[in-house]
């Protein structure tokens, strides 16, 4: 009889006394348990979550930002990838005295910078030159011109450049690199026979000397 007293009064204890002996949780406020030795514990386990859940929030913000970068450089026309890669590649490794680069934002819009070739009627001449470049590239070739003036039977006064590389010589494995390293060479050997300025060729054929006085004249007038 004596047991069953016991066990009748264990069992008719209120319920809240058992849970307060239990292992479940007290009282939550707001969503945090506020009481009871295990409460803590789950008041923990809910901060940790909400922690866990603030960092998956900022990771898939990094996520989306960067994803987003991803679809960008995954929806570039061919033309805008290649212009990307042979910049990268300018950038670290330039022609012998020349730079390049896009003005801006506009990656089909280029400057560059050429130094007068060494032992030319050009030497301690800084031209600047722009590059044009289409949707078609590189299978069609980019436009370059002049910017600074210069006396040379391949280039007129408009910049415009007489070069078969820029016209029906162009192939889509030139680059801008070469086709710098092709506009310096013109610097030092300039091409009478098919020139763009009929005067200068003609003075550069027949009176030499002249020629290189007016080129080196103009060289320090315009390009220093």
């Amino acid at each position: 009889m004596a047991s069953r007293s016991s066990s009748s009064h264990a069992s008719s204890q209120p319920t809240s006394q058992r849970r307060a002996s239990g292992s479940t949780t007290s009282r939550t406020t707001n969503g945090v348990t506020t009481s009871g030795a295990v409460a803590s514990g789950a008041g923990t386990s809910a901060l940790t979550q909400s922690s866990a859940r603030s960092c998956n929030g900022d990771s898939n913000k990094n996520d989306s930002k960067d994803y987003k970068v991803l679809k960008y450089h995954k929806g570039l026309s061919p033309s805008a990838k290649r212009l990307q890669r042979e910049l990268a590649e300018i950038t670290v490794d330039p022609p012998p005295n020349c730079s390049a680069g896009p003005k801006g934002d506009n990656l089909y819009e280029w400057v560059s910078t050429i130094f007068g070739p060494k032992g030319s009627v050009y030497e301690g001449g800084v031209f600047f030159l722009d590059i044009h470049f289409t949707n078609d590239y590189p299978f069609k070739p980019p436009k370059v011109t002049f910017r600074t003036r210069i006396y040379h039977c391949n280039i007129n006064n408009q910049g415009a450049i007489c070069l078969d590389i820029l016209k029906d010589n162009w192939s889509p494995a030139l680059t801008v690199s070469k086709v710098l390293l092709s506009v310096c060479s013109l610097l030092t050997d300039c091409n009478p026979r098919d020139p763009l300025v009929g005067s200068i060729a003609t003075q550069f054929l027949t009176n030499r000397e002249e020629h290189d006085k007016t080129a080196r004249q103009w060289t320090k007038k315009f390009a220093t």
